[in-house]
């Protein structure tokens, strides 16, 4: 894997690239971007025999926050199939936004709505 992963972890190399490549097949229930290149994931950790995974939503309010969080949990585990368990948290405490997004999630935005969110997000902020 050239690309370094976006997310905290303590998980070798090979691990972390797996974890990429299966994140990359769970997809934001909002905008048709998974969850990795959309930058929700923030941490994978293995403690004692548990993944513990720290992540985001697009939005707070987010209707099925707990379905995305289990589908998560799932895909990283098919990963890491010796963690004896999986642990989800979904955080709010730095609330997600565009910039968060991997240059490839980025250039998948702009192919599918045909404007550049990052940019856009930060003309609005500067004004």
């Amino acid at each position: 894997m050239d690309e370094k992963p976006v997310f905290e972890t303590n998980l070798p190399p090979d691990k972390a690239k797996k974890i990429v490549e299966v994140l990359r097949e769970v997809y934001d229930p909002e905008i048709p971007i998974n969850v990795y290149d959309l930058g929700l994931i923030r941490k994978v950790v293995l403690e004692n025999g548990t993944l513990k995974v720290v992540m985001t939503l697009t939005a707070v309010g987010c209707p099925v926050a707990g379905n995305v969080a289990q589908e998560v949990g799932y895909a990283i585990q098919s990963a890491v199939p010796e963690a004896q368990d999986v642990e989800v948290e979904v955080d709010f405490e730095k609330p997600w936004d565009p910039t968060q997004m991997t240059p490839r999630g980025r250039e998948m935005f702009k192919a599918i709505y045909g404007y550049d969110i990052v940019e856009q997000y930060q003309a609005a902020q500067q004004s």
